[in-house]
């Protein structure tokens, strides 16, 4: 099923395959080393094997990791049924007294690119910015898998049944970087994307704005930003309760995960 298959259907179908997609999968926030080591798994399979952001070797315990790790929280969205790890991304948080020229991985890979007069990182509180980035996917969720190496058991096979939830995962991430960014209490959400991505959330009511030209970076892309407060009121009806399914799961879970980032403010928001 493709994602204008998705779109065109009707809310109770939709909802029905929200239902569905609470039932097979959790997200989950890294909290020690380990589980930050599964993320940066992920990571690599995408980022180095696919996409070429560093040379891939054979060895299936690599990780991809930068500095900017040590100052996020990471997001991992496992298949409950198989625990493989179906997607990811990482929400960095500039602790206060960063240079203000680069407090996120944008302004570094990106700061020239950055044309906006107002909405700049270096112009809002640094209380209140984040980056969303190492956003993705993986493969085998993105493409019509057959057999997948799982934790405890040589093979799993998707159903039919577990496929036709996956078009949703990408949209069910991006509601979970959403709920995240309010549970740390930041609203200027900043990210480095291709435009498909941004098209896609449009869909779902989450408008982006692009800030910056464009640059070469694995790929052509613009540095793109969204209020979050924003977000939160034009985000279409249907994914209210996923949201709160997702707010719920990630608001259990976050004490303990951001007790090793430094300092941050952390107010966890009431359900909306």
């Amino acid at each position: 099923m493709g994602r204008s298959r998705i779109s065109e259907l009707g809310r109770d179908n939709r909802s029905d395959l929200f239902s569905q997609l609470e039932e097979d999968f959790a997200f989950t926030l890294a909290h020690d080393e380990r589980s930050r080591q599964r993320v940066y798994r992920l990571r690599y399979r995408i980022y180095c094997q696919e996409i070429g952001y560093n040379p891939p070797n054979e060895d299936d315990a690599a990780l991809e990791q930068d500095a900017y790790d040590e100052s996020a929280l990471h997001c991992l969205l496992v298949h409950r049924k198989s625990g493989i790890a179906a997607g990811c991304f990482r929400l960095v948080l500039p602790a206060p007294g960063k240079d203000p020229k680069i407090r996120l991985p944008l302004q570094e890979y990106g700061g020239t690119s950055l044309t906006h007069k107002a909405l700049h990182p270096s112009l809002l509180p640094i209380e209140e910015i984040c980056e969303i980035s190492r956003f993705a996917t993986a493969r085998e969720f993105r493409n019509r898998p057959i057999n997948h190496e799982t934790l405890d058991k040589p093979t799993y096979d998707f159903t039919l049944e577990e496929r036709r939830v996956f078009p949703l995962l990408t949209i069910a991430l991006f509601l979970a970087t959403h709920a995240l960014v309010g549970l740390v209490d930041r609203r200027h959400i900043f990210a480095m994307m291709a435009s498909r991505l941004p098209r896609l959330l449009a869909m779902s009511g989450f408008r982006f704005q692009r800030i910056g030209d464009a640059i070469e970076l694995h790929g052509r892309r613009n540095a793109f930003y969204i209020d979050n407060v924003m977000a939160q009121r034009e985000m279409r009806r249907e994914l209210l309760e996923p949201y709160r399914h997702i707010h719920r799961q990630l608001a259990s879970q976050l004490p303990r995960a951001i007790a090793n980032v430094a300092p941050l403010p952390l107010r966890i928001l009431e359900e909306p």
